[in-house]
């Protein structure tokens, strides 16, 4: 009976006078990847913000109060709803608003919105509102918060000049802004792999015509080539349609980079000892690239997927803004922006620029988390 008690104990002994340099060197490549990366602070905040963003994204139906269709006649271009803590007496109650009332103002003839103290009406969580399809799978009416069925709309994010809410239409616009970004750097990676790792392991003439194709599309501005494609589109497409349409115009430039880089890198390690070593076993071209070269520099990718889908979400934005992207009734952070076009709606109605910063937010955070990703995949980083 001694004997696997002795070995135990030989076991925690051994365990105890492991000290954190050794272990240091006993760790696998991804614990060393995510030990760099939880020093980077940024990057560990960027990366649940990003998680909880397109889960807001995704559950939009659940989130929002109203359908982003929906108009209100009697609320147009009315600035964001105050949520109110305290009554009027001082006490603290739990969050409520009040209504609106619409008054003309005779000097400038616009109407202003003040608030009735007459009664509150209070904000409730998972509230019974508009029937929606959850995820497109069953119907419900469960939203997240909202108010009374005989209270006033809330509006957090303010209403359009057609009375709809703001806050809606902002998350239903993080579906196509936030996701055109994921599909399109999906489609330049899968070609740069592609054609950069055709071009640098073959060499040759193939690899001559790749890079003169590539010189090619890096050559032409790249904004210019964008709205002369968009321009191109049907206006009597559907929206998915022109969403593919969009998606694959703003990757037609974004592969040549990454080729560049597969390429490169291919042909640094071609003539690596286990290259040879796989041809030897008589793997085919195919397997060496697919399952020898690439990973080897497969953090490398990850990286340069991070930092190009802020690039997709600031084009399709920009090409929707300027009226060439996605058009309404479809909606997207640029759709949503095209209204905020005139200064006279920004002086008076600033609140139409929130989706703006939104679009700044998820680039920042894309970028904060590309930071901490390279920094962390770095083989020469102390």
């Amino acid at each position: 009976m001694s004997g696997p008690s002795n070995l135990e104990n030989y076991e925690e002994t051994i365990k105890a006078k492991t000290t954190e340099e050794e272990k240091f060197y006993l760790a696998s490549q991804s614990e060393l990847i995510w030990r760099k990366f939880k020093k980077h602070k940024l990057a560990r905040i960027s990366l649940p913000l990003l998680i909880f963003l397109y889960l807001l994204a995704i559950f939009a139906d659940f989130f929002v109060p109203y359908n982003p269709e929906a108009r209100f006649p009697a609320y147009l271009s009315i600035p964001p709803t105050r949520i109110h803590f305290f009554s009027e007496d001082g006490g603290f109650y739990r969050p409520f608003v009040y209504d609106l009332k619409r008054e003309l103002d005779p000097q400038t003839f616009q109407f202003t919105f003040t608030e009735d103290h007459s009664k509150s009406y209070p904000i409730r969580f998972l509230v019974r509102g508009e029937p929606y399809k959850f995820l497109g799978l069953f119907s419900t009416d469960i939203h997240f918060f909202g108010t009374e069925p005989e209270g006033p709309p809330i509006f957090l994010f303010g209403t359009d000049r057609l009375g709809r809410c703001l806050f809606s239409r902002t998350l239903y616009g993080a579906r196509i802004s936030l996701s055109i970004g994921l599909v399109g750097v999906f489609l330049s990676f899968v070609l740069g792999l592609i054609l950069g790792g055709i071009s640098g392991y073959f060499g040759g003439v193939v690899d001559e015509v790749i890079q003169r194709v590539i010189d090619f599309l890096i050559s032409i501005p790249t904004i210019p080539l964008w709205m002369a494609l968009s321009a191109a589109v049907p206006r009597d497409w559907s929206i998915m349609k022109t969403y593919f349409a969009i998606t694959i115009i703003l990757s037609l430039v974004g592969w040549c980079g990454l080729a560049r880089v597969v390429r490169g890198k291919l042909l640094s390690l071609r003539e690596e000892d286990f290259v040879m070593a796989a041809k030897l076993a008589g793997a085919s071209e195919l397997r060496i690239v697919t399952r020898h070269l690439l990973p080897s520099f497969a953090s490398h990718l990850i990286v340069s997927i991070t930092l190009s889908i802020p690039n997709m979400i600031l084009g399709e934005t920009a090409l929707s803004f300027l009226g060439l992207g996605m058009r309404p009734p479809a909606i997207s952070w640029g759709v949503l922006l095209q209204d905020a076009q005139e200064v006279i709606v920004v002086a008076q109605r600033p609140w139409q620029l929130i989706p703006a910063f939104f679009v700044i937010i998820a680039v920042l955070l894309f970028n904060f988390l590309g930071d901490g990703l390279r920094d962390a995949v770095d083989p020469y980083a102390r």
